[in-house]
């Protein structure tokens, strides 16, 4: 089989798929790494998980109230776990790959629990849906430079 072939046999087409095939985006695909270790009994402050991860503690709280991730609590204090962060990266590998929060809960809180687990057509609609929007950003980045270089044309003949 030619490259080409090949190509065309593994375009992603949403109609040729099986709804049923899904795949979980694990580690190996982009997954943020959690700073814990296998087997570790540690567990990290709030501004520690922010800290190690680039986020927020305003972020880590509202993804708590969306009942994303759900550190231990001592009172006040939240502690987070091997676990707590494993799902955490999840959640920002989601985010990353620009499904909403409530998707996200959506392939998070399936029955088999096995992380973001994605169909192919599911794959397939993320990938429309970011094109248009890459497309959009695309037309106002160039309306805006049309607007930046008409105020040079301003500067240099004032009666245009």
């Amino acid at each position: 089989m030619t490259n080409q072939a090949a190509t065309k046999a593994v375009a992603l087409n949403a109609e040729s798929v099986p709804k049923a095939a899904a795949v979980a985006v694990h580690a190996g695909l982009s997954l943020q790494s959690c700073p814990l270790r296998a087997g570790d009994d540690d567990v990290l402050s709030i501004g520690e998980v922010a800290r190690r991860f680039g986020v927020t503690v305003r972020a880590l709280r509202f993804y708590e109230s969306r009942r994303l991730i759900a550190p231990q609590r001592h009172g006040a204090i939240r502690l987070y776990r091997r676990a707590d962060c494993e799902r955490l990266g999840l959640v920002l590998t989601g985010r990353r790959l620009g499904f909403t929060l409530a998707e996200i809960g959506d392939l998070l809180n399936r029955p088999d629990g096995a992380g973001l687990r994605l169909t192919r057509t599911q794959c397939v609609a993320q990938i429309d849906f970011l094109e248009r929007q890459k497309r959009g950003i695309e037309i106002a980045i160039s309306e805006l430079r049309q607007i930046y270089t008409s105020f040079y044309r301003t500067l240099i003949d004032p009666s245009a």
